[in-house]
């Protein structure tokens, strides 16, 4: 069998279960596979506070591992406590962003610090995304006059049909600086030209000298497809949309039974 070296872990909807916790079966075998010098990178559209909980929980501050948080616009490395990569969406931009997303009736949000910033604090998307995180929400006026510091992401959310016209608007405007794609249906993802999970794993992998041929990346949002593309094997969950699956080499079990683990000891362990 081929030798790993590295896997890559969505965390919702894959290494968590439907109640946003880490099983014991896949915390188990994560700790082996990193006993066994396995290079383990959690990748999510999450606000890298929302990610860190995990890694904790994980341990990886102890046994070593990376996060990348925000499909990819920070890369963290847990060991060292430190950002080893990052890339913001451009100031200029939020402003407009946030008016096409007033005049489709969708909520735009960012973060602060371990908050989500929005200006419909009430939305049952800005909700869920706050859920998500185990965040709290910040109600603001004017989510372009409260940000004036560097936000590696900003969210749309509300139902896909109204998203759909605001990230073409969005990216007739801004196609040359800016990212836009569908994390889920109604999660609209805004970020910086070029990151996401796929490109940002490309420049961890050269920093930790690891081949893209060696790597396993495992997911199930539309967000996950690039990452799991781009991977020496990409396994997408059996909860995973149909895109997904279509894109991987092998579909796991569900991210409530126990797949990641599945994988960690098929192909590593």
């Amino acid at each position: 069998m081929k030798k790993y070296k590295a896997i890559s872990l969505d965390l919702d909807g894959t290494l968590v279960d439907s109640n946003k916790e880490i099983p014991k079966a896949n915390k188990e075998a994560v700790w082996k596979a990193i006993d066994k010098g396995v290079a383990v990178i959690l990748a999510s559209g999450r606000p890298l506070f929302g990610v860190l909980p995990v890694a904790e929980k994980l341990e990886l501050k102890k046994r070593g591992g990376y996060v990348l948080a925000y499909n990819g616009g920070n890369i963290w490395d847990c060991k060292e406590e430190k950002l080893v990569y990052s890339k913001n969406v451009p100031m200029e931009c939020i402003e407009d962003i946030c008016r096409v997303a007033r005049k489709y009736d969708v909520s735009p949000l960012t973060y602060y610090n371990d908050l989500v910033i929005s200006e419909r604090a009430e939305d049952e998307y800005v909700k869920r995304e706050a859920f998500c995180n185990s965040a709290k929400i910040m109600q603001v006026d004017d989510i372009p006059s409260f940000v004036d510091f560097p936000e590696a992401k900003v969210l749309l959310v509300g139902p896909h049909e109204k998203l759909l016209p605001a990230k073409e608007e969005l990216e007739g405007m801004y196609s040359d600086v800016l990212d836009l794609f569908f994390s889920m249906d109604f999660f609209l993802e805004v970020v910086p030209k070029n990151v996401g999970k796929d490109s940002s794993l490309d420049e961890l992998l050269k920093i930790i000298g690891i081949q893209r041929e060696e790597l396993v990346a495992c997911g199930d949002g539309m967000n996950d497809i690039s990452m799991i593309k781009y991977a020496g094997l990409g396994v997408a969950m059996e909860n995973a949309y149909p895109e997904v699956k279509e894109a991987a080499d092998v579909i796991a079990p569900s991210n409530d039974d126990n797949g990641v683990a599945y994988v960690l000891e098929k192909y590593f362990l």
